[in-house]
C-alpha cells in the first residue's frame, strides 16, 4: 500500500513536472528569439492566391459534370425513343437529365458558358450553351404549334412560348440575346423578342412602373425580380438600341433600392409588400447576389453617357462596401447575411466573388480594398467543388417569408441548380482577375500590388 502512494506521489511529481517545462517553453518564444508574426495559422479554407490553372480545373469539372447531366435531344414521353425535329408531337419532350434546361438558374449557366468560352478561349463551353439554345430555336415554331392547340403543361417549351413570371422569362432572355451577339442564330430572335415582350408589357407593375408580384402579398416586391428583369431589358437595349429599354432597366434598380435598401447595413431586405406598416427586414444571402449582380450585368450593357450611370455606381459601390463587412472568417457569406449562427451558403458566395471581381476588372470599385474579398471567396467556393463536378452547399429554391426559422432551415442540395452559373461567371473573373493584375502575400496578407 505504501509502495503504492509513493508511486502515485512520484508520478504527479514527473506530470508537474512536464507541465511546467511546457509552460517554461511556451514563455521563451517570443518574438525576441522567435517570430510568432511568421507561425502559420490553422486557416479552414486556403489562404492563397489562387493560380490560374487551378481556376481553369474546377470550370472543366463542372462542364464535364453539366454536360453528361444536362442532355440536348427530344424523346417521346411514353416510348421513351429519340424523336427528330421533324417529328414533335404532343408526347414529344425534352430528354430528361438533373437539370431543366429552361428555368432561370440554367439561363445564368448559359451565360457563365458563354462567359467560361471567352476568358478561356476553349469552344466547348460557348458550344454548351448554343446547342442546347439552338435545339430551342430550332423546335419553337412547331412546339408553339402544338402549345397553342393542347395547351399541355409538359410542353418542354411552355415557359418560353407564355412565360407567366419574370422567373421564366428573365434570365434566360438574357442569355438568349448573349447568343444571339456571339453566334448570329436568328433563330434565337423571337424566343427573345417573346421574353423582352412579356417583361416590358405583360408583368405585373406598380403604379409607378416597379415591376411586382402579387404573391405572397398583394403589390410585393422581390428583390430577386432585379435580376429576373434587368438584365435582359439591358441586353435588349443592348442589341435594339433602344433607349427605352435602358431607362427601365434602371428605373427599376433606383426605385427597388428606394423601397428595400438597408442605408445602415447597405444590405438589400429581400421582401417588401405596399400594404404593410412595418417592413421586416431578412437580409438573404442569394437575393443580395441577385441584387449585385444584377447591377454589374446592367453597366455592362448601359451607355456610357447614360444620365443615370453614376446612380447606378454609386449604388453598386455601397452594396458592395455593405457585403463585404459581412463576409466571415471562412471567405463565405451566411445564408442570412447580418445573422452570423445560419448557414454557409455556396451560391451567393459564388455570386458575390464574381460581382466583385467584375467590378474591380472593370474599374467600378476600389481594387485594392475589394481583391483580398474577392480571392478569398473563390478559395471558399472551390472547397465545395467536388471531382465530380457538382457543387455542395447550395440553398435550394426560396420563395419569401417574413420570420427567420423560414432561412435558417431551407434544405442545401448539389442538384438545387443555382450554384452552377455563378460558380462558373466567378471563376470566369477571378482569372481575368489574376491575368490583368499582380497580387501577392505580402506580411502573410493578400495583397493588391499595382
Amino acid at each position: 500500500m505504501n509502495a503504492n502512494k509513493q508511486f502515485r506521489k512520484i508520478l504527479i511529481a514527473g506530470i508537474f513536472l512536464l507541465q511546467v517545462n511546457a509552460i517554461f517553453c511556451q514563455a521563451k518564444q517570443t518574438d525576441a528569439n522567435t517570430p510568432l508574426h511568421a507561425l502559420n495559422p490553422d486557416y479552414p479554407v486556403q489562404y492563397s492566391v489562387p493560380k490560374i490553372e487551378e481556376v481553369n480545373n474546377k470550370l472543366d469539372k463542372i462542364y464535364q459534370y453539366l454536360n453528361d447531366v444536362t442532355p440536348a435531344s427530344l424523346i417521346d414521353k411514353k416510348t421513351g425513343k429519340n424523336v427528330t425535329i421533324n417529328e414533335i408531337d404532343s408526347n414529344t419532350i425534352f430528354k430528361s437529365g438533373d437539370f431543366r434546361l429552361t428555368s432561370y438558374e440554367w439561363g445564368v449557366t448559359y451565360a457563365g458558358m458563354l462567359a467560361a468560352g471567352k476568358v478561356t478561349g476553349n469552344k466547348k463551353y460557348t458550344d454548351y450553351t448554343e446547342l442546347r439554345l439552338g435545339m430551342m430555336a430550332d423546335t419553337y415554331d412547331a412546339f408553339k404549334k402544338i402549345y397553342q392547340q393542347y395547351h399541355v403543361s409538359s410542353n418542354p417549351l411552355r415557359t418560353v412560348i407564355e412565360p407567366k413570371a419574370l422567373d421564366d422569362a428573365g434570365a434566360m432572355c438574357a442569355a438568349i440575346i448573349k447568343t444571339i451577339q456571339i453566334s448570329q442564330n436568328k433563330k434565337l430572335q423571337p424566343l427573345a423578342d417573346n421574353f423582352i415582350d412579356f417583361i416590358s408589357n405583360k408583368q405585373f407593375r406598380l403604379k409607378d412602373g416597379t415591376l411586382a408580384r402579387n404573391r405572397p402579398q398583394l403589390n410585393t416586391l422581390w428583390l430577386d425580380d432585379l435580376f429576373m428583369s434587368v438584365p435582359a431589358l439591358a441586353q435588349a437595349g443592348k442589341l435594339t438600341g433602344k433607349q427605352k429599354y435602358f431607362d427601365d432597366a434602371v428605373k427599376q434598380v433606383l426605385q427597388f433600392s428606394e423601397r428595400m435598401f438597408n442605408k445602415d447595413k447597405n444590405l438589400y431586405m429581400h421582401g417588401w409588400v405596399e400594404s404593410m406598416q412595418v417592413h421586416p427586414q431578412f437580409h438573404w444571402a442569394r437575393a443580395n447576389g441577385w441584387a449585385v449582380m444584377t447591377m454589374v450585368e446592367l453597366l455592362d450593357a448601359l451607355p456610357a453617357d447614360h444620365p443615370q450611370r453614376n446612380k447606378i455606381i454609386q449604388q453598386l459601390q455601397l452594396h458592395v462596401k455593405g457585403l463585404a463587412a459581412y463576409q466571415s472568417g471562412t471567405g463565405f457569406w451566411h445564408q442570412l447575411i447580418d445573422r452570423n449562427d445560419s448557414y454557409l451558403e455556396t451560391s451567393a458566395t459564388a455570386i458575390y466573388c464574381y460581382a466583385i471581381a467584375k467590378a474591380i476588372n472593370q474599374k467600378w470599385i476600389d481594387a485594392k480594398a475589394y481583391t483580398p474579398v474577392c480571392l478569398l471567396a473563390w478559395n471558399a467556393v472551390s472547397t465545395k467543388i467536388t471531382n465530380a463536378g457538382l457543387v455542395e452547399g447550395t440553398c435550394v429554391g426560396t420563395g419569401m417569408a417574413f420570420d427567420p426559422a423560414f432561412y435558417y432551415y431551407r434544405p442545401t442540395s448539389p442538384y438545387a441548380a443555382h450554384g452552377y452559373g455563378p460558380v462558373l461567371l466567378a471563376g470566369v473573373e477571378i482569372i481575368t482577375l489574376l491575368k490583368t493584375h499582380s497580387i501577392e502575400l505580402n506580411d502573410s496578407s493578400l495583397q493588391l500590388k499595382d
